[in-house]
């Protein structure tokens, strides 16, 4: 896994930019998700943590109206006027900057040109969220220049903002929410209704687990995936309830008590409806295990989301399923699920510590042999969210 030299970045902006003034650095994490997936669009219950991979931002103002950026990982320049962005096919990685300034100018805020150096080493297309990773450092770098001292909680809104009506991805809050709130050590329970939220300790080092994310290395792009469809075919599920449970405005209304009423529905609809349900059942009862230091349930909990995924939401594939079962064959592992949004991306196991080698070295060799893809492996700790460096 590539670290970032972060006074390599420094220097590449010194170098880029050698009449600007100190800049400022700014680093946001990556996220796995432990438990709850495709429930944060449905105002339901998520529970991420932050990982050790980040993106890191460095950047200061330019007195003009334009905003330069290199990008370390794609040797790139990039540079447009704030008095008129536009989404661009060229370098479609600024993108998720320029929908943050277009999101902070709306909310009111009054931005100046800046130059702005940027590396992250969150794999993408992983599912990992390096995407939002980039929004919440560009809107804390931003907020940092300027000074606009504003709340962390309405940047995380501006950056899933950018995601939704900038770039055209209408993904929940929970990546950006977590990129910003994070804590070492902690998992992150969020309600993703009220934004109400609680760190919850996850000592799994300590409780001689490892927290293991594998790439599947089949990639897959949010924008053009069934992610869309997804997300209307629960609108569609609501409306079909709401005659039967009056008042409800999301699947996040809706209780495992209703699930005969669920059965009922067209297939499609039942199935996807069943996954929210319970899948927020889980974060709950997940939330509960960690308290209670019950990681055998824990581990339960993951291989049963995995299960929904796959046949109620439909959104894992085959190379996800098969790490799952390899995951599953290994001694020391307690529970493993695809994380993130699916088609492709990766899985998150809990891995007893002395099983990790054993564990990467068996997926490395089942999966290339069975479907000719080398796989990555992470292991990853809880970090903290957004910070200045």
């Amino acid at each position: 896994m590539r670290t970032i030299n972060i006074g390599l970045i420094q220097k590449t902006f010194k170098e880029l930019f050698p009449q600007s003034p100190t800049p400022i650095t700014v680093a946001a994490p990556g996220r796995v998700n432990l438990l709850g997936e495709h429930t944060d669009y449905n105002d339901g219950f998520v529970f991420p943590m932050a990982i050790d991979n980040q993106m890191v931002l460095v950047g200061a103002p330019n007195h003009t109206n334009q905003v330069h950026l290199y990008s370390m990982d794609f040797a790139a320049h990039d540079v447009f006027s704030l008095d008129d962005i536009q989404l661009t096919k060229t370098n479609s990685w600024s993108n998720y900057i320029r929908g943050v300034c277009v999101m902070l100018m709306n909310a009111g805020y009054s931005l100046e040109g800046m130059n702005i150096v940027l590396q992250g080493n969150v794999p993408q297309g992983a599912g990992l969220s390096s995407s939002a990773a980039l929004e919440v450092a560009t809107a804390s770098l931003i907020d940092e220049i300027h000074e606009l001292r504003a709340d962390r909680i309405e940047l995380v809104k501006l950056a899933q903002k950018a995601e939704n009506d900038f770039v055209g991805v209408n993904c929940g809050i929970m990546d950006q929410f977590i990129s910003m709130m994070g804590k070492a050590d902690h998992a992150l329970f969020l309600d993703c209704r009220t934004l109400e939220y609680e760190l919850i300790p996850a000592q799994f080092e300590k409780m001689g687990y490892s927290v293991v994310v594998v790439n599947s290395s089949v990639k897959r792009g949010l924008v053009d995936s069934e992610y869309n469809t997804r997300r209307a075919q629960c609108e569609s599920a609501v409306e079909a309830l709401q005659p039967h449970i009056p008042g409800i405005k999301k699947l996040r209304d809706v209780t495992i008590g209703h699930l005969d009423l669920i059965n009922t529905l067209p297939t499609d609809l039942a199935k996807r409806a069943r996954h929210v349900v319970t899948e927020n059942q889980r974060v709950l009862d997940g939330v509960k295990a960690l308290q209670n230091s019950n990681l055998k349930l824990f581990g339960e909990l993951l291989y049963a989301s995995h299960e929904s995924l796959r046949d109620d939401y439909e959104v894992s594939c085959k190379e996800l399923d098969l790490l799952v079962e390899i995951a599953r064959s290994i001694p020391g592992t307690l529970g493993s699920r695809m994380t993130g949004a699916g088609f492709g991306g990766c899985t998150v196991s809990l891995v007893a510590h002395d099983a990790v080698d054993d564990f990467r070295t068996t997926i490395c060799e089942q999966y290339s042999k069975q479907t000719g893809i080398k796989p990555e492996t992470f292991v990853f700790k809880a970090s903290d969210g957004a910070r200045r460096l």
